[in-house]
């Protein structure tokens, strides 16, 4: 795949990913630009920090752990040994209440955030990163050579090749010339139809330094509560001797039930509710110093493009890619090998 001027839409694992993989093993020349429309990299593996707090005090509000299999063990070998000797990984220590047991899954936490990952690959990528640019048109006729971007704050680029890792259901919003490309290819428009995605509340609790939250697990799946589906103390989770030392966190997931039900109601009044079902479950529970509410509207990957191609080229010279875990499944090792897979283009 010749690529010169790159746009990667969307700064979380996928688009990390895929950028190292471009630099490294395709072009160490080529300019990459990476468009996101939050205010940071991460996405779903988003770590956000107490405003109140000191800057030890950190919670992952999505992804809350890494689930390596004996298939991608193997696989994946050599990008879980590089996080591994940089401290980016560690083994996660510690009970995990209600997970269904396997003995030959091995859990991996980060000990600095789950966004350090993210952070991590973007900077082996050197790409030109802007953020808060939210990408709403894209437009390239039959004859043109490149592709033209169109943000919401009304700047516009043109590339040689765009690769959109964003949610699908967002790549079906995208105006322009690009509805008309995923429709010229024979039942892509259908496939992407079928792909669907689990909606939940994340909360997270801040505690002063030296509260203590007595419990013997590092996480806890809850079953019976129509509202929390998921706990777990951050900071211990990590586990490592930087970690013990933060003030500690609570991270609060809620059903996907839950989720669907509260989309469109206020983010406030959510998070009364939520709390207000948490005392249920943990009646003891300290008063927290902060509280951060999130809605994960694309949580995780429900019903994936079928065939699980890692990625779609919608479109070649110029190449125009569909990636992201909607195109494989939703955690880590998907991320990766959607991000190999558009490599292998």
């Amino acid at each position: 795949m010749a690529m010169e001027r790159i746009l990667i839409v969307g700064a979380g694992l996928t688009g990390a990913l895929t950028a190292a993989h471009i630099r490294s093993e395709l072009s160490k020349s080529c300019n990459i630009m990476i468009l996101e429309k939050a205010r940071g990299a991460g996405g779903r593996m988003t770590t956000t920090r107490s405003s109140q707090m000191p800057l030890e005090s950190t919670c992952d509000l999505g992804a809350q752990y890494i689930s390596l299999t004996t298939e991608y063990a193997q696989k994946h070998q050599s990008i879980y040994e590089n996080l591994l000797n940089k401290g980016l990984l560690e083994q996660l220590v510690g009970e995990i209440v209600g997970e269904p047991s396997d003995v030959s899954t091995k859990h991996y936490v980060a000990p600095t955030g789950v966004s350090s990952l993210t952070k991590h690959f973007l900077e082996q990528a050197e790409p030109d990163i802007k953020y808060k640019h939210l990408v709403t048109e894209i437009k390239g006729q039959t004859d043109s050579q490149h592709l033209r971007v169109k943000t919401e704050e009304g700047v516009a680029w043109e590339f040689d090749t765009v690769i959109l890792t964003m949610p699908v259901p967002q790549i079906l919003q995208l105006k322009g010339d690009v509805q008309d490309i995923i429709s010229s290819n024979c039942g892509v428009r259908e496939k992407l139809g079928k792909v669907s995605y689990s909606s939940r509340y994340a909360l997270c609790m801040f505690f002063t330094q030296g509260t203590k939250l007595d419990v013997p697990w590092v996480a806890k799946y809850v079953t019976g509560n129509k509202c929390i589906r998921f706990l777990s103390i951050d900071n211990k989770k990590r586990g490592s001797v930087y970690s013990q030392q933060c003030c500690p966190s609570l991270l609060v997931h809620t059903s996907v039930p839950f989720g669907l039900k509260h989309l469109e109601q206020d983010k406030l009044a959510v998070q009364s509710e939520i709390i207000q079902e948490l005392k249920e479950v943990w009646p003891k529970l300290p008063e927290p110093c902060e509280v951060k509410v999130q809605k994960w509207l694309y949580s995780q990957v429900h019903h994936g493009y079928e065939g699980s191609p890692g990625c779609v080229v919608l479109r070649e010279r110029p190449f125009l890619i569909l990636a992201g875990d909607g195109f494989v499944h939703s955690n880590f090792d998907g991320c990766v090998e959607s991000a190999q897979s558009v490599i292998r283009i």
